[in-house]
């Protein structure tokens, strides 16, 4: 439990974040109370910023508006000098449809302040003490995302010295670089991580060979155990409390990249261990329940970064692979909903349909919906299986739309064992 004394005046913002529509929505139905984006220019997150552009902005951040809920929007890769005008037009673009722009540049900063937008630095600033806070406020800055180097008893003092926002990252996939400045990407593929195009080559296993030949030369290795270079996603829902405590005014999902499935997991369990720590209902054994929810989505082994000390213990992983504990299979699409008696019609398209079968429909306006199968149907016939190429029709839990995809939730067999969770259905046949 959480002590009383402990609690923090204001509830932390839980901060979603989304690579295109279907994310988004998701986000919001996870109860999110702010999203963040990039778009496809000065985003630090540029390949995965496919999904929004300055057309479709007005739409992201009238669906946030209309639900009560914050956009901001990532303008954080350094700028170059030829950009600045560039910049200060998408500056003016935005301006109506975003509560904020997440920056790094002082050039950012600059037209920010002249355009009269409002903005948070980004933890690529590198601001890990409260004289760095202080003097970023006084140029003007709502809110700055804190160095993802700070311990949790940093993060602490400066939230209560600088007296200004401050945001942490809380879960998701952690930098080599820990603030995000690596030229590795850079050096070995002309791809740089600052300007939102890195390709992760500290994630990879590496074949080393000897440049000496001859004989008792030529050793050659392959450097995969330990992944030296890859560090391990960050998930901070088993000790949410010390998290709460720290006293951060935002809680940030790393994830723009990831898809829907994994947004509206990892918001949700995140709502849920802040709703229980604002009721005064925490407990261990909650924050390693919901660790075993996002457990089913995208993950690499998880870690504590560097919230408990420099250096981190066990920060390296020793396996990059992704550790889901579920995948998602294409099964088919949506040709039909009857709004009345909530029915869906859907055209199975690949594997086999089954009655109880965990099933994952989502759409850019749909969202994400998974529920488990009951009665499929064709007519008036009652079906034991659906065959790809035929149709059926099932209850579906809320309202879907014509073409939303439809996903066969399924366990994976490489990550499963040990899983005290009640699994999903074995793969098909």
């Amino acid at each position: 439990m959480v002590e009383s004394s402990s609690v923090p005046s204001c509830l932390p913002e839980i901060l979603a974040p989304a690579g295109e529509l279907i994310s988004l929505q998701a986000a919001l139905d996870a109860g999110c109370d702010a999203v963040y984006l990039g778009i496809d220019c000065f985003s630090m997150r540029q390949m995965a910023a496919k999904g929004f552009s300055l057309e479709n902005l007005p739409e992201a951040g009238a669906r946030c508006h209309e639900a009560g809920r914050k956009l901001y929007l990532t303008l954080n890769t350094i700028v170059f000098e030829d950009e600045t005008a560039h910049l200060r037009d998408v500056v003016e673009r935005v301006k109506p449809h975003i509560d904020a722009a997440i920056v790094s540049d002082w050039a950012a900063i600059a037209i920010c302040r002249a355009a009269g937008v409002p903005f948070h630095c980004s933890t690529q600033m590198s601001c890990a003490n409260s004289l760095s806070a202080k003097f970023l406020k006084s140029m003007g800055a709502e809110r700055v995302v804190l160095a993802r180097e700070c311990t949790l008893g940093e993060i602490r003092r400066i939230a209560a010295e600088a007296r200004i926002e401050t945001e942490i990252f809380v879960h998701g996939a952690t930098c080599v670089a820990e603030s995000g400045r690596c030229f590795l990407s850079h050096e070995a593929y002309g791809r740089s991580c600052n300007r939102g195009t890195c390709l992760q080559p500290c994630r990879r296993e590496y074949h080393i060979s000897e440049v000496r030949k001859g004989r008792d030369a030529e050793a050659e290795f392959v450097v995969g155990t330990g992944y030296v270079l890859s560090a391990r996603d960050l998930c901070s829902l088993p000790f949410l409390d010390q998290v709460w405590q720290a006293g951060a005014a935002s809680w940030k999902i790393e994830g723009r990249a990831r898809n829907a499935d994994y947004v509206h997991t990892v918001v949700s369990a995140y709502r849920r261990g802040r709703d229980a720590l604002a009721k005064g209902s925490w407990a261990a054994h909650l924050g390693l329940e919901l660790q075993g929810l996002c457990e089913r989505v995208y993950h690499r082994p998880f870690g504590q970064s560097l919230f408990n000390g420099r250096p981190g213990v066990d920060q390296f992983t020793e396996d990059d692979r992704n550790m889901a504990k579920t995948l998602k299979l294409n099964l088919g699409v949506v040709r039909n909903y009857y709004a009345k008696p909530s029915i869906a019609e859907i055209l199975v398209q690949d594997h086999l349909l089954r009655p109880g079968a965990r099933l994952s429909i989502q759409g850019p306006t749909t969202g994400l919906v998974e529920f488990d199968a009951e009665e499929l149907r064709q007519d008036e016939r009652s079906l034991e299986e659906v065959p790809p190429g035929q149709w059926c029709t099932l209850r579906v839990p809320r309202k879907v739309r014509l073409n939303d995809r439809v996903f066969l939730v399924v366990r994976n067999p490489n990550t499963f064992e040990g899983n005290s969770l009640q699994p999903p259905p074995d793969l098909p046949a």
